[in-house]
């Protein structure tokens, strides 16, 4: 009675926990509009559990009846026999729940596996013609990319299915007696002397048996196409069907196909033999009844050595090693076709005859003014330590900021300005310096508050700049000083709930006459040293019932949930926060770039999540990583998600692509046209790292479009390895990010924003290659790749050598104090290529947050390092660059050198205290207003508290003993 009721009590948990499970997430999709996406995914996950799930439960099931119907009558009077009659006996009474319960079984693993294919099924069920033709079987690549990978899981679940029907007729058939291991003594139990199985039996396992051969020729049949999508074999760099694979393999298969026919035949004849004729005694002694169907499998055996195996490899031998190159130039140039296609490199402007010049003349800059006006010197990593120590209220003790920013554009003054923009996102609790408790982590500290934009270039309006993006003290020259300042980003609505670093859940809502519980920002004006707020959007799912509570409670394995007063009928619970998280639950066949960025749009913060169609199944393409094995990629989505209420929007941005077409016809009505994109938010978007990055490693290679000189490799080119992250321990290892700037290439019209790169040669000094992509979605070219091909003999150095050479010249700067060396920049400017470097220094030991030191500068062998940008080029290209930066110059007289720390702390203390002034006339200001504005008055308040404060730490760094 105990098993029972244990049993039972098993069975209700499991069943809870499962509808746990289920209902919560069809509360979260309903509670992002997403109900549609759930819906589809799960009825196509449940009819394919139940349809393979019975028909396997079906196949197994009746192969045991039947095992089990055509038992012979008798067990006979071996002493094997006589072992087994005890469980025959005991398993009498339940042998119809046994036969229900082992298909069952069979049935819900086969269903559980199916269902997990439900994306397969859909791009299957729902493809669309890429319009383009594999030149080897001349089919749509369509049927690789959606065809072939379904008809493949059909094959699989035919394996197994007729594999355990084998097992499982085997196992019955000797239990009650079929099949023996050692042959009886005597007749009489529907075997001839020495026979170790029933004709029943051998009919059976035969009929089986030629099933299973039936579904390897099938197998053969398919690995004819998958030849053209086989990644396993790697030559050169290339993928793809080789000269030994279309003219060894290929045949071997379609040999190997007959074969197998052949031999499925013969096994279904001796079932037929066994059936139609009595079995001679010297034809069922010693087996010989099996000896064609034995020999056929020895046959199908042997010729996948010899033709599958020995074949080949002689072909490779003796026809492809003696003339590789021109043996395997058109399966080479078919990779090399395909894989510029999957990755969208067909329409890549190169420019070969670009010949760099490496010498400096006076005015050498003037014609790229323009493009030398935006060059940052704000490096996104480094400057986040700047706004965590500047930009967050409350000395920073709640909010932080990312690592690295956000690189952006938005209208400053006029003109489009590049900026460095961060949200400020919210400590977890357990970070701060008070005890936490549940209500701390979940129900106050709920959310992040604010952007906070500032300069990355010379073209910022307000402020002293000494250099480019910088203020006079080298910090960063901050478009907006406050959380509320709307004179750059507009108004919009501050308060961040849904975004990266967020607690895991959070619990927000109260009723309308509840006092506010949220923690909002600190404010100094206020009895409490902070405002509170209470969530008044829709975002995250109501937990208004007990029932709700009691799922969520058993969801996050806390019971606090069901039993605390804070949750209240009012209360909505937000959890899968991180945009790049939302994205792909509601889209869930696409593949998610690893940068989200924030816009400031239309009076909201909005997510950007580059969303990509991908595939490993586009035939000849060579593979990449890209969260995943793929050889085929697409921008096909931009997805936006409301930093407020959550919500997931998904944009068309590629509707050419036929992968796109397919998940639209699966999931209709669930992505936007691009149309929609409002024009404000279209401002904003920009091309992706992620593919830029899997691009710039095909170009590598792919930059060659002839076979021969691509057999040859000695073309190829490189990422260079970062060499701003080199170690006491090594070179860096991490490739060279690519960096968001804007410049304009040879022969370009104007100045655009771009995402650039470099690549180098290997075994070769001296760079190889400039990379750079438009990357303004407003403009007719975006997504238009450029390519700056050096001469093999350029004496334009490499990031490497341009960082050796920095680090030689300029040791004693880079070390004492210790420096940080911000990202190292390549730029086409004065008909070369030009290298600038940011270095950075601590402020003090107790503030240890960078300021900008100078700028480090290099055009062909020449060298420069100045406290600016400006000053810096001056010095590279012989005393005027001809370069209008917009930096404010430096005084007639003022001193060059590089400052030294006095000085950089002599100009942080003055910044403080004229941060304080500003901040007391703001908050006069606030209180002579009728009525008095308290909350600006609070901010300014709090403003010069922290910028006395932070002049307060710079004297006492100073005083302290050393």
């Amino acid at each position: 009675m105990l098993a029972i009721t244990i049993v039972i009590m098993a069975v209700l948990i499991t069943a809870f926990l499962i509808f746990d499970s289920v209902y919560t997430s069809y509360l979260w999709y309903h509670s992002v509009g997403a109900g549609a996406v759930y819906r589809t995914r799960a009825v196509t996950e449940i009819v394919l559990f139940l349809v393979f799930g019975a028909l396997m439960a079906l196949v197994v099931g009746t192969n045991i009846w039947l095992a089990h119907r055509f038992r012979p009558p008798l067990t006979g009077v071996s002493m094997e026999q006589q072992a087994l009659d005890r469980y025959r006996m005991g398993l009498a009474p339940f042998q119809a729940w046994l036969l229900v319960g082992a298909s069952a079984f069979f049935g819900i693993a086969a269903g559980a596996s199916a269902s997990g294919a439900w994306r397969t099924y859909l791009m299957w069920a729902d493809s669309v013609s890429f319009g383009t033709e594999d030149p080897q079987f001349h089919k749509d690549v369509g049927f690789y990319v959606f065809t072939l990978p379904w008809l493949r899981h059909i094959q699989g679940f035919m394996v197994a299915a007729v594999l355990l029907s084998l097992l499982a007729a085997l196992f019955t058939h000797y239990l009650f007696a079929g099949v023996a291991l050692t042959p009886p003594a005597g007749a009489g139990t529907g075997r001839t002397v020495g026979s170790r199985a029933t004709r029943a039996a051998q009919v059976h396992i035969s009929v089986l048996l030629g099933c299973l051969v039936l579904v390897k020729a099938y197998a053969y049949w398919l690995d004819r196409y998958s030849l053209t999508v086989d990644h396993s074999k790697i030559t050169n760099g290339w993928t793809g069907p080789t000269y030994k694979d279309v003219h060894a393999v290929l045949p071997a298969k379609t040999i190997l196909l007959v074969i197998a026919v052949l031999c499925a035949l013969l096994f279904f004849g001796n079932a037929l033999r066994l059936l139609l004729w009595a079995p001679l005694p010297d034809v069922d002694r010693g087996g010989h009844a099996w000896a064609l169907p034995a020999l056929g499998v020895s046959l199908m055996v042997l010729a996948s050595v010899v033709i599958g195996g020995v074949y080949p490899l002689a072909v490779q031998q003796l026809q492809v090693d003696p003339s590789q190159s021109t043996k395997e130039a058109p399966y080479i140039q078919r990779n090399i076709d395909a894989t510029r296609t999957a990755y969208g490199l067909n329409d890549v402007e190169t420019q070969t005859s670009y010949v760099p010049k490496t010498d400096v003349a006076q005015n050498q800059l003037a014609p790229d003014a323009a493009t030398v006006a935006q060059i940052p010197v704000m490096d996104p990593s480094v400057a986040s330590a700047d706004f965590n120590q500047q930009q967050s209220p409350g000395n920073a003790a709640y909010y932080h900021f990312p690592d690295p920013l956000t690189v952006d554009r938005y209208q400053v003054g006029g003109k489009t300005q590049d900026t460095l923009l961060g949200v400020r996102g919210l400590k977890p609790a357990s970070t701060l310096d008070a005890p936490n408790n549940w209500v701390d982590d979940h129900l106050k500290y709920t959310h992040g508050y604010g952007l906070q934009a500032a300069a990355e270039d010379a073209t910022a309006a307000g402020g002293p700049a000494s250099a480019s993006g910088a203020s006079a003290a080298g910090s960063p020259d901050y478009l907006s000083q406050t959380s509320s300042d709307s004179s750059t980003l507009g108004s919009y609505q501050p308060r961040v709930y849904f975004g990266p670093s967020l607690p895991d859940y959070s619990i927000v809502g109260a009723p309308p006459n509840a006092a506010p519980a949220e923690f909002d920002y600190p404010d100094a004006a206020s009895p409490t040293q902070q405002q509170s707020t209470t969530y008044a959007g829709k975002g995250g799912v109501p937990v208004d019932s007990v029932l709700t509570k009691l799922l969520y409670a058993v969801k996050f394995h806390e019971p606090k949930i069901l039993l605390s007063n804070g949750v209240n009928k009012d209360s909505r619970i937000m959890y899968d926060r991180d945009p790049g998280q939302r994205v792909r639950e509601v889209a869930p066949w696409l593949t998610v770039d690893g940068t989200t960025y924030p816009v400031a749009e239309n009076g909201r913060i909005l997510w950007v999540v580059d969303g990509y169609t991908t595939t490993a199944a586009y035939p000849y393409s060579t593979t990449t990583e890209l969260s995943g094995t793929v050889n085929y990629v697409r921008n096909a989505v931009k997805a936006t998600v409301d930093a407020y209420d959550g919500t997931v929007t998904l944009y068309a941005w590629d509707d050419t692509d036929p992968i796109l077409k397919t998940w639209m016809k699966a999931f209709p009505g669930t992505v936007k046209p691009r149309s929609a994109i409002s024009p404000d938010l279209l401002t904003h978007l920009r091309y992706p790292q992620d593919l830029f990055n899997a691009q710039r490693d095909m170009l590598g290679r792919y930059h060659v479009t002839q076979a021969s000189e691509f057999s040859a490799g000695s073309s190829f080119w490189n990422v260079p390895a970062d060499p701003t992250k080199d170690s006491p321990e090594g070179p860096s290892q991490q490739p060279q990010s690519p960096y968001y700037v804007t410049l304009q290439m040879p022969h370009q019209g104007s100045p655009t924003f771009s995402l650039a790169g470099t690549l180098t040669a290997p075994g070769r000094a001296g760079l190889a290659a400039f990379m750079a992509v438009d990357s303004d979605p407003q403009s007719p070219d975006y997504g238009k790749i450029r390519i700056l091909s050096l001469p093999t003999d350029t004496k334009v150095p490499s990031p490497e050598q341009v960082q050796n050479t920095f680090r030689t010249a300029y040791a004693d700067q880079l070390t004492t104090p210790k420096a940080v060396e911000g990202n190292l920049l390549t730029l086409p400017v004065g008909g070369g290529l030009l290298y600038v470097e940011p270095v950075y220094v601590p402020l003090t030991i107790q503030t240890p947050y960078p300021v900008l030191k100078g700028v480090m500068v290099a055009f062909g062998d020449d060298k420069a390092f100045e406290p600016t940008l400006q000053l810096a080029l001056d010095k590279l290209f012989a005393g005027k660059s001809g370069a209008v930066t917009g930096e404010n110059p430096l005084p007639q007289g003022a001193s060059t050198t590089l400052p030294d720390a006095g000085t950089a702390v002599a100009e942080q203390l003055k910044q403080a205290i004229n941060d304080a002034a500003a901040a007391q006339d703001r908050a006069v200001k606030a209180l002579s207003e009728t009525p008095p504005d308290w909350t600006a008055f609070g901010v300014a308040e709090t403003e010069a508290q922290q910028a006395l404060k932070r002049a307060q730490d710079i004297e006492n760094a100073q005083t302290a003993p050393k």
